[in-house]
């Protein structure tokens, strides 16, 4: 069987460009913006790593993601991170985070797509599992 590498991320937006800059800030992506354009294409800076594309739609968002990504802090802490995207204009939706230091934090960007905030790679490292 060959392999069919995910190219893309690919995210309905009613402002393509304003959600591609929330996303470069969750991610540490890069942009690639044309400022008429209807689709933003963000890319790692790293090789083989999918990008997120944003297209826009005039719909609005209908219930639950049925796909989300789940974000793992490089450095830092999940806490931290969850900060950051607060002051960046994200959501908390559900706070799974538990008295023993372990669980996630389910935000929402702002255009209402859920993601989740995972430990660090530091914290889950201190953390036996």
């Amino acid at each position: 069987m060959s392999l069919n590498p995910v190219r893309h991320i690919t995210i309905d937006a009613h402002d393509p460009h304003a959600l591609a800059r929330f996303w470069i800030e969750v991610t540490g992506y890069l942009p690639d913006e044309e400022p008429d354009d209807d689709e933003v294409l963000i890319t790692a800076p790293v090789p083989d790593a999918p990008g997120l594309l944003f297209i826009r739609v005039p719909d609005d968002k209908a219930g639950k993601n049925r796909v989300h990504l789940d974000i793992q802090p490089p450095a830092g802490t999940r806490d931290e991170t969850v900060q950051r995207l607060l002051a960046a204009g994200a959501t908390v939706y559900e706070d799974h985070r538990t008295p023993d230091g372990m669980g996630w934090v389910t935000m929402r960007d702002p255009e209402g797509n859920e993601f989740c905030v995972e430990r660090s790679a530091a914290e889950r490292g201190l953390t036996p599992s």
